[in-house]
């Protein structure tokens, strides 16, 4: 007896009593498990609740016949994988092409030779073993690779939040503030349909928007009061120092490279009046649209030198409506409609990743 047949299960379909119990016996003496099915629907509900690692299939029954099950079993992701050998007294051409394209592997003709069944069973057998064994060591790699991704995620989030601090020892702003920011860009972009590629990617590279400001000066950066004219257009600087610091686009890594185009174009606005560049529309890059309002949105309700935290409501009612100074064409139409829509999410997350 075979030792690794005696784990093999074979499920042996067939309405004649005498030709299963024939079956049964051969493959029994040979240390396999089966089990039986006299009708193609029995077989098909048998398989739901136990997965054999073969099946005996005749070809001519009652109701489902063996192309129709077979048909159905290679048709099922959780049933392809079963090698199917049909056993038929039908030897014509046409009959053996409508098995192979029903999916079944082998063919046995009746009445069943005991030496070829033993031969197609264990080569069949050896073969689907390869095959799992194929499908696990992948799903392995799969797992693995999915580790080390996500391994290499968490070490880019704290090398962005490195440099992100740098930063923070010379602006206002805290890391409450850039973690939010990811939440708010990350929960946007769901909710506008993005994919996952492009939601995970802003999670990251958002909390870089505004990295240029380490090269502000002091003076200008920490001021208090209202920036003169030309302070201010210094202070804009930081936009095109930011996307420079970051490779301008040029780097290997998809979130560095989107970071980048955030932090150049986050203060461009959609009727256009927003810098460095005063592109509008469409021509701002999504990510950057996306930020912009959420941007807007954290710097509202946070406290600043210049300002005092207002409540939420008071920040709606500012995107919204306007208050002079930030109106609604300075967001993209589909974007701020968005925005409104899961406003309440954006308190929420204001509320649990407060400083």
């Amino acid at each position: 007896m075979d030792a690794a047949a005696a784990r093999k299960t074979i499920l042996i379909v067939d309405d004649d009593t005498k030709n299963r119990s024939y079956l049964e016996t051969v493959l029994e003496a040979e240390g396999y498990a089966t089990l039986e099915a006299a009708s193609g629907e029995a077989a098909m509900d048998l398989v739901s609740r136990r997965k054999p690692d073969l099946i005996l299939l005749d070809a001519m029954m009652p109701g489902l016949d063996g192309f129709q099950v077979a048909a159905r079993l290679k048709a099922a992701a959780e049933t392809k994988a079963i090698p199917i050998i049909m056993v038929t007294s039908l030897d014509d051409r046409g009959s053996r092409l409508k098995a192979l394209r029903s999916g079944v592997e082998e063919f046995l003709t009746k009445p069943v030779d005991r030496s070829e069944l033993w031969v197609r069973v264990r080569n069949l057998l050896r073969l689907k073993e390869y095959g799992d064994f194929l499908s696990a060591y992948s799903r392995t790699l799969e797992r693995q690779v999915e580790h080390r991704t996500q391994q290499l995620l968490e070490s880019h989030f704290d090398t962005i939040f490195t440099i992100v601090r740098a930063a923070e020892f010379r602006d206002e702003e805290t890391g409450a503030h850039v973690k939010r920011i990811a939440v708010y860009c990350k929960e946007l972009s769901q909710f506008l349909g993005m994919d996952p590629e492009f939601t995970d990617t802003i999670y990251y590279a958002s909390p870089l928007h505004d990295v240029g400001k380490i090269g502000i000066p002091d003076n200008i950066l920490l001021k208090p009061a209202k920036h003169t004219p030309e302070e201010w257009e210094i202070m804009k600087t930081h936009a095109v120092l930011g996307a420079k610091i970051l490779g301008a686009g040029t780097s290997p890594s998809p979130f560095t490279r989107m970071g980048a185009e955030i932090a150049l174009n986050h203060h461009e606005r959609w009727d256009g009046s927003g810098y460095p560049g005063g592109l509008a529309g469409e021509a701002i890059p999504l990510a950057a649209r996306i930020m912009g309002i959420c941007d807007v949105y954290d710097a509202l309700r946070s406290t600043r030198p210049y300002k005092p935290s207002f409540p939420h409501e008071r920040a709606m009612s500012i995107i919204t409506e306007g208050d002079g100074r930030t109106v609604p064409g300075h967001f993209d139409p589909e974007i701020l409609d968005a925005f409104a829509k899961i406003s309440g999410r954006f308190a929420e997350i204001y509320s649990s990743l407060s400083d």
